[in-house]
């Protein structure tokens, strides 16, 4: 039987056949794309010829094409419609893929041609590009162990090996507990809640097979609710339900995962010689160090714990007002704190939603692309790996750029969040190889035959995964493993976090935020009380980021605390968390930090990078938010480099400098604070 995971793909732009790919592909797929991929690793490695950067670094970026290409298509449809079969393959692969990793960077024959073209580099004759490739290479090398001694070398394969099959359980458990709860509402239960919200709750009884509207532990839905419903006690259950993910005891609980996966990465690091894993880790990153990262949370911290202190007696105030006694609790806020934003700004969700409508919101991103670097997006009509799924052809100036696909709504076969992902990244290597990329939200689905609407805050989302998709499309470079997102963890979220300043926009919402049912425009007082209100509550928000981040830290730059909540709870009282504001993400439920290593000690980054896009988009406020001069050198520098060059380069070359703190305190309201 031909597997379509290995055979030519006859589809427009060599989009996957989705219609033809069942999961009894994946596994016969994947074992011959990593035998195909081990075959040629030892070709390169038992090469009689002497090293050249030919013959044995682009022979690397070459070696593994079949298995980027079945991986692509698997880990892009395993994270947002999963199922037992492909969580059982993932916790097969996981550990495969380690090991592999291992057997590549232990392979002494292999190491020596790559150290022998390290220490000819200045005779070679190469290319900025490739320089930075050779240098990336050796690095990589180094960091996985290839000069540690054999035994140290083994013990380094086991670390990572285990650290891959925690890393898939913990994502598998968190994803196990999000799916299986949900709260019933009868009717008397939706009282006091905006129809978005009723549609959303009715929308999810219908995916869950219950017989009426339900609340899960969906983002889209479960927000909201905490923030209209009058009922404290549902909504505590709720918000009690949404804490404990991970930690509900029996065989979903990450708790213990959480606690063996910061012993082995501490190992890994004083395996090669490093005092802890936040040394070892920021050493390639932009901020170097975790005192600098230090520096950074805890010079946005004192503000903003003293804005969220301030806005906790107002609601405090408010909840005593309604005749409940005590303190204010973590399940308040969102439903105080809305009440207040009404008062304040006279901003009601429930009023503004119907002007966010999914579509619409989609094309003034499309829009904005359109006009800073001449996108075009056409859709496609091709079998995706759900119906949800959307796709669109990206051309400039007639010619096909990448494929976007869109994955926006919420499901119980999809992991919490949103993220992108190329399912194939950008090069030139062996010719002109463009990407296929894929934003996946987790936006409530309305009830049939109703409007698809969005909050501001899923909007945001949704510009901000797209900026990451616009780093991948727009990538021009030669080698894979330097295209698009794969840059330092704390400049990636740059093009995203910048991306998002183009929704604040006026003369973007005037265009696009048009009411579902009549169609007119925002009015304009809406759209300024909408404005002036986007740094309401970012006490609250900063609070919960940061204290998440710091914890983050404290896991890592130190000895791996053999309690992670205990440790936790202890980061809490040193920084003096305000007892009605909860970690954005707990340790349980921290699936940036446990579910792999991509922002283990690197959740500081989404705050690293927000001080470089505030400072960047200041740049187009200066010449005009649409100005080409200056869109054509953020797409010159960062956007079409990838990882090309040094991230702080990067951006010298976009802004001329590097930025201070000020313009992120000023963006978020806290300047005056």
């Amino acid at each position: 039987m031909t597997n379509p995971l290995l055979s030519d793909w006859n589809t427009p732009f060599d989009i996957p056949p989705f219609d033809a790919i069942e999961d009894a592909h994946f596994q016969p797929a994947f074992d011959e794309a990593l035998s195909r991929g081990r075959d040629a690793i030892k070709a390169i490695a038992d090469n009689p010829e002497p090293p050249t950067f030919a013959n044995t670094i682009e022979a690397m970026e070459r070696a593994d094409a079949d298995l980027s290409r079945v991986l692509g298509v698997f880990f892009g449809i395993a994270g947002a419609d999963s199922n037992p079969e492909r969580e059982a393959l993932q916790r097969e692969f996981s550990p495969a893929l380690a090991a592999y990793s291992s057997e590549i960077t232990s392979n002494s024959k292999l190491f020596a041609r790559v150290s022998e073209l390290w220490e000819r580099r200045d005779t070679l004759g190469l290319t900025d590009e490739q320089s930075r490739v050779l240098m990336l290479t050796h690095r990589s090398f180094v960091r996985a162990g290839a000069a540690l001694g054999e035994a140290d070398k083994a013990r380094m394969a086991e670390v990572k090996s285990e650290l891959a099959k925690l890393g898939t359980q913990f994502t598998q458990n968190l994803l196990a507990d999000e799916r299986s709860w949900f709260m019933a509402l009868s009717e008397d239960d939706l009282v006091g809640l905006p129809e978005f919200v009723k549609s959303a709750a009715r929308s999810a009884g219908e995916e869950k097979g219950a017989d009426g509207p339900v609340v899960t532990l969906s983002r889209s839905l479960i927000t909201p609710f905490l923030s209209y419903s009058p009922r404290r006690d549902l909504r505590e259950k709720a918000f009690r339900a949404w804490e404990a993910r991970g930690a509900n005891g029996g065989e979903t609980d990450n708790r213990e995962i959480a606690a063996k996966t910061l012993k082995l990465r501490e190992e890994r690091a004083k395996l090669l010689g490093y005092e802890n894993f936040s040394a070892f880790k920021l050493e390639t990153e932009m901020a170097k160090t975790p005192d600098a990262v230090r520096d950074l949370l805890m010079e946005v911290w004192a503000p903003a714990k003293r804005a969220a202190d301030r806005d906790a007696s107002r609601l405090e105030e408010m909840l005593h007002a309604d005749g409940f006694e005590g303190p204010l609790e973590p399940w308040d806020w969102r439903y105080y704190s809305e009440k207040l934003r009404k008062a304040e700004h006279d901003l009601d969700e429930a009023e503004l939603k119907p002007y966010l409508q999914l579509d619409r919101m989609i094309e003034a991103a499309f829009a904005c692309a359109n006009r800073l670097f001449d996108l075009e997006f056409e859709p496609l009509d091709v079998p995706m790996y759900h119906d949800d799924v959307r796709a669109w052809n990206v051309t400039r100036d007639g010619a096909h750029l990448a494929v976007f696909m869109g994955d926006y709504f919420a499901r119980g076969s999809k992991r919490s969040g949103a993220w992108c992902m190329a399912m194939r990244s950008q090069s030139a290597l062996d010719g002109d190889v463009k990407p296929l990329v894929v934003n996946v939200c987790n936006f409530a689905k309305a009830a049939k035959g109703e409007p698809n609407l969005l909050s501001y805050d899923d909007a945001r989302t949704l510009f901000h995964e797209f900026g990451h998709a616009l780093h991948q499309m727009l990538s021009d470079v030669t080698y894979e493993s330097i295209s698009g997102t794969s840059v330092a963890r704390d400049f990636v979220e740059l093009p995203s976090q910048l991306y998002e300043h183009w929704l604040e926009v006026p003369a973007v919402l005037e265009e696009f935020a048009t009411h579902a049912e009549t169609g007119e425009a925002m009015p304009s007082e809406m759209l300024e009380r909408l404005l002036a209100a986007q740094t309401f509550d970012q006490g609250f928000a900063t609070v919960e980021y940061i204290a998440s981040a710091l914890v983050d830290l404290d896991f890592h730059a130190g000895p791996a605390p053999a309690d992670p909540m205990q440790a936790q709870a202890e980061t809490l009282e040193r920084i003096g968390m305000p007892r009605a504001i909860t970690m954005r993400h707990a340790t349980p439920h921290f699936a940036h930090v446990f579910s792999g290593d991509g922002y283990s000690s690197g959740y500081y980054s989404y705050m690293w990078s927000e001080v470089m896009d505030a400072d960047a988009f200041e740049a187009f406020e200066e010449a005009g938010p649409f100005d080409t001069e200056t869109a054509k050198r953020l797409h010159d520098t960062i956007l079409s480099r990838g990882g090309s060059e040094d991230p702080e380069v990067l951006y010298t070359e976009f802004r001329g400098r590097m930025p201070g703190v000020e313009a992120l305190l000023k963006g978020r309201g806290l300047a005056e604070v």
